[in-house]
């Protein structure tokens, strides 16, 4: 299994092609992982969550 990390906004806005208000209505909407708390003014995602996400976007396409 590969080794889970967190990842920052720009991190996750470039792995999913996303911008941030896409991705913050999207975890609004419950169809985008939620962000872990880091501190006071800083948020992450884990980093197989946004894999998960992104498996399960591309494999809507193949069917």
């Amino acid at each position: 299994m590969a080794q889970d990390f967190i990842l920052r906004l720009p991190d996750v806005i470039a792995r999913t092609g996303l911008r941030k208000s896409s991705i913050y209505n999207a975890i609004k909407a419950g169809q985008f992982p939620s962000h872990v708390s880091l501190g006071l003014r800083a948020v992450g995602w884990r980093s197989s969550e946004i894999d998960a996400w992104i498996e399960s976007r591309t494999a809507m396409v193949r069917k």
